[in-house]
């Protein structure tokens, strides 16, 4: 007879565990590479039912479309996904002592299975339209798969860093930088969701070509578009927010810097941080000027996702000394 999960639960480093995180976590960008292209090639309706394509998991000609593989890879990148991250909650709640991290795997598996069915509903309602903002429903849901995206993101990610041996195989000391920097970290990772929930709607709204020039809003250097609309005003407000958000980041990162308690790695990630930030702002001004070239749009979102991981990363960092010590079973 097998012991219960309880005596099974230890604290320290698992390295096999902690590898298992890391690779789902990596996947799951590869899921989010697979949904943007499949938004900026305008495949996210090849397919009108869902779980299945087509009635099928194999649907016809899907190897051989462009259109069809990007939307049926997506959807068993999802469903693969959805596996792994059950896998690893199982795993957390057999053999991790932390409560709150076992909470927080079951966590992003709710999170991971209301995307699924959001996504699903994507599809399912593109054919109710909501006259009064000129949209669908379908649309509304894919804005909101696109935001809950991005917090999937960070959940995984917070645990994966929860179970690194940097995390689990030291004791936590003082957090670099006190509460100031915990404040700046957390006001960063708030605007990016902002910027990232603004370009879920610029990007299903379509209006990603409302303002065709970059980086004045008008061909004849107006600093402001020359009408509004709602299409016109979420894409300069998503301009606005990249310039808040470079200020930000950029106080962040000097905080870091400044941060005499930041180890290597802590200051290492908050030059990524900021060369992110560049490249996207570069991606950004490239979509204008190709007219939503849709290689430069994935990456476009694909960079930034990376900037938001890379930012809750710091974050989830510099709060440890705040987590650890509410991690008893």
């Amino acid at each position: 007879m097998s012991p219960p999960a309880t005596s099974r639960r230890t604290a320290g480093y698992k390295p096999a565990l902690a590898w298992f995180a890391a690779i789902g976590s990596a996947w799951v960008f590869v899921l989010v590479m697979l949904g943007a292209f499949t938004t900026s090639i305008g495949a996210g309706m090849i397919f009108a039912d869902w779980p299945l394509s087509n009635g099928s998991l194999n649907p016809e000609g899907w190897l051989t479309d462009l259109a069809k593989f990007a939307e049926h890879s997506h959807r068993l990148s999802a469903g693969l996904m959805s596996l792994i991250t059950i896998a690893l909650a199982g795993w957390v709640w057999c053999v991790e002592a932390r409560a709150w991290l076992r909470k927080l795997a079951w966590f992003a598996v709710g999170l991971v299975l209301v995307q699924a069915v959001v996504g699903g509903l994507r599809v399912l309602l593109e054919h109710h339209q909501v006259e009064m903002i000129n949209t669908s429903v379908g649309r509304l849901f894919a804005m909101l798969h696109a935001c809950l995206a991005q917090i999937y993101v960070c959940t995984l990610l917070a645990v994966t860093l929860s179970l690194s041996r940097s995390w689990s195989g030291t004791t936590p000391a003082a957090g670099p930088g006190g509460a100031g920097l915990r404040r700046i970290a957390r006001l960063c990772c708030g605007l990016l969701l902002v910027q990232l929930a603004l370009a879920a709607v610029v990007r299903h709204s379509f209006a990603w070509q409302s303002i065709p020039t970059f980086p004045l809003s008008t061909a004849d250097g107006g600093l402001f578009p020359a009408h509004w609309d709602f299409r016109v005003t979420v894409h300069f407000a998503h301009r606005v927010m990249a310039l808040v958000l470079a200020g930000a980041l950029l106080w962040f990162a000097i905080s870091i810097w400044r941060t005499r308690e930041a180890g290597h790695r802590c200051r290492f990630l908050a030059g990524v941080m900021v060369n992110l930030l560049v490249l996207q702002i570069a991606l950004g001004a490239a979509v204008i000027w190709t007219m939503r070239d849709p290689y430069y749009t994935t990456a476009h979102v694909i960079v930034g996702a990376g900037t938001l991981a890379t930012t809750f990363g710091l974050t989830w960092w510099v709060h440890r000394v705040a987590i650890e010590p509410v991690s008893t079973a």
